[in-house]
C-alpha cells in the first residue's frame, strides 16, 4: 500500500473507532453499564480495578483500546512494514479519532445551544402575543 492509501485509511479507520469510543462513553443506550463503571472507578480499593472501569467512561482512554481492537484485526501499518509500522499507526489512530469525537462533541454542544436560543425566543413571542392579547 502505497502512502497516499495509508493516509486515506487512517482518516477512514478513525471514524469506526471514534463511533464505537462516543457511543460507549456518551450515549444514552450505554448509561446503565457507563454509570455503574463510573461509580467502580471512584469506590474500588485496587488502583488496577479504579483504572480498568475508569476507562469506559472516558473516551479518550477508550479509544485506545478501540484502536487496539481495529490494529489486531486489520494488521493495519503506517509508514513502516514492521512493529513501527503498527506503533505509529496505533498513535496515529488515536489522535484522529479524538479530533473527530472533538468536533461531534463541539457541533452537539452547538446544535443544543441554537436549540435552547430558538426554544427562548419561542417563549418571548408567546409572552408578547399573551400581553398583546391581554391589552386587547
Amino acid at each position: 500500500m502505497n502512502l497516499g492509501e495509508n493516509i486515506i485509511y487512517l482518516f477512514i479507520l478513525a471514524f469506526p473507532i471514534a463511533c464505537i469510543a462516543w457511543t460507549v462513553t456518551h450515549e444514552q443506550i450505554f448509561y446503565e453499564p457507563r454509570k455503574y463503571c463510573f461509580k467502580k472507578s471512584k469506590s474500588c480499593k485496587s488502583i488496577w480495578a479504579r483504572k480498568f472501569f475508569y476507562l469506559f467512561t472516558c473516551e479518550y482512554c477508550f479509544s485506545h483500546y478501540v484502536t487496539l481492537f481495529f490494529l489486531i484485526i486489520l494488521k493495519y501499518k503506517l509508514l513502516y512494514d514492521d512493529w513501527r509500522g503498527y506503533l505509529i499507526a496505533f498513535f496515529a489512530l488515536v489522535w484522529i479519532a479524538n479530533v473527530y469525537m472533538s468536533l461531534f462533541g463541539w457541533m452537539r454542544q452547538e446544535l443544543k445551544s441554537e436549540k435552547l436560543t430558538a426554544e427562548m425566543l419561542e417563549d418571548e413571542v408567546k409572552e408578547i402575543k399573551k400581553e398583546k392579547e391581554n391589552q386587547d
